[in-house]
């Protein structure tokens, strides 16, 4: 992997921030010398497709709250992000809403009584779509890493979901399993 390249982990993004932390990425990337940042390019309200209602335990067409992201390292788009979470959690808080989540949204959903305790992820490859070359400056030959994952609260809720794409040229992921 070049120099402009990131390796990814999960589990910074799992745990709630103490207040007046920032969110993860940005700690994280500031930690490694690097800048990491984020642009909210939509967030609305709409029914869930059929793969986002399997992904957050729904049934198709049930509301849900949407936030589209742009996650940018040292300036340069590495990740384009859909968060989804039922319309019930999300409604009237800043999950529905463009504006930055001070330390992240699993620190705003764990204040509202929703700590992640369980996450499923899923990686895959693919051709990106032309919204997806045009955000993330990729060529259409260009395959992309496509990394969904749902995160269930104490209940075995899926209280958030989240569909992310990146360039495999830009990206690494890192996974560390611990057995009992």
């Amino acid at each position: 992997m070049d120099s402009s390249g990131w390796t990814s982990t999960s589990m910074p993004y799992l745990a709630p921030r103490t207040a007046g932390e920032s969110d993860a990425w940005t700690d994280e990337t500031k930690a490694a010398g690097r800048r990491g940042g984020q642009r909210i390019l939509e967030a609305k309200q709409e029914p869930a497709t059929a793969e986002v209602a399997a992904l957050l335990g729904l049934t198709e067409g049930q509301p849900v709250a949407i936030r589209r992201r742009l996650i940018e390292l040292d300036g340069q788009p590495c990740e384009l992000t859909d968060t989804y979470y039922p319309a019930d959690i999300a409604a009237g808080t800043p999950l529905a809403g463009t504006a930055k989540i001070p330390g992240g949204a699993v620190t705003l959903l764990a204040a509202l009584g929703h700590v992640g305790m369980r996450v499923t992820e899923c990686v895959s490859a693919r051709m990106p779509s032309p919204e997806e070359c045009g955000h993330l400056r990729l060529s259409e030959a260009e395959p992309v890493l496509r990394l969904s994952r749902v995160t269930y609260d104490t209940t075995d809720r899926a209280i958030q979901a989240d569909v992310m794409i990146m360039p495999p040229t830009r990206q690494q992921l890192r996974y560390e399993i611990r057995i009992g």
